[in-house]
């Protein structure tokens, strides 16, 4: 047996439900589509937002160390007036002392490098020296402080790393009697 063949009835039906298929999946995608503009839309409104919040919050931080820097400001500019050298030093000393105090508040710690073994992530050698007194691959002198803020170095301490001599001169005195 044979299948039929199907007829022009038939076929306007079929038709007819598949216009029907189709407007309902038309529906459904434009409904999608909005929904999916609306999230979309959403989602870059809290992005915004969460910027305004990080930079809120960065400005808070700034100015919270900023109000505390205006003080040694005023400090600097009565140091200005002073005609003495003694006092000067004495003004500048505490302005530093000050300083630190302030920025060790905030997280920001000195880098250790005299004695330590060279570090690259921490020290940035200018130049090695030979010297006994400090072991090879060790920093021998510091020419700038460097500093960390959250174990992050904000500036590498410059420093001279030791090297042990080429060449070490022996004198040997000879109390023989020739």
């Amino acid at each position: 047996m044979s299948p039929r063949k199907p007829t022009k009835k038939d076929l306007e039906k079929h038709i007819e439900e598949m216009d029907k298929q189709l407007e309902i999946s038309e529906d459904k995608a434009g409904k999608y589509l909005k929904e999916l503009q609306y999230a979309k839309a959403d989602l870059q409104n809290m992005q915004k937002q969460n910027l305004k919040r990080i930079q809120d919050v960065m400005d808070r931080a700034n100015g919270s160390i900023l109000q505390q820097m205006i003080p040694l400001l005023d400090e600097l500019q009565i140091l200005g007036a002073f005609n003495a050298e003694e006092n000067l030093i004495e003004g500048v000393q505490m302005v530093e002392r000050k300083l630190m105090k302030v920025l060790e508040m905030e997280g920001v710690q000195p880098i250790e490098a005299v004695g330590l073994k060279f570090d690259p992530f921490r020290h940035e050698a200018i130049m090695e020296v030979e010297t006994l007194n400090f072991e090879d691959g060790h920093v021998a002198e510091e020419i700038r402080q460097g500093y960390t803020y959250k174990d992050k170095v904000l500036r590498a301490s410059v420093v001279k790393v030791a090297k042990a001599p080429d060449v070490v001169e022996i004198k040997i005195e000879d109390d023989q009697d020739e």
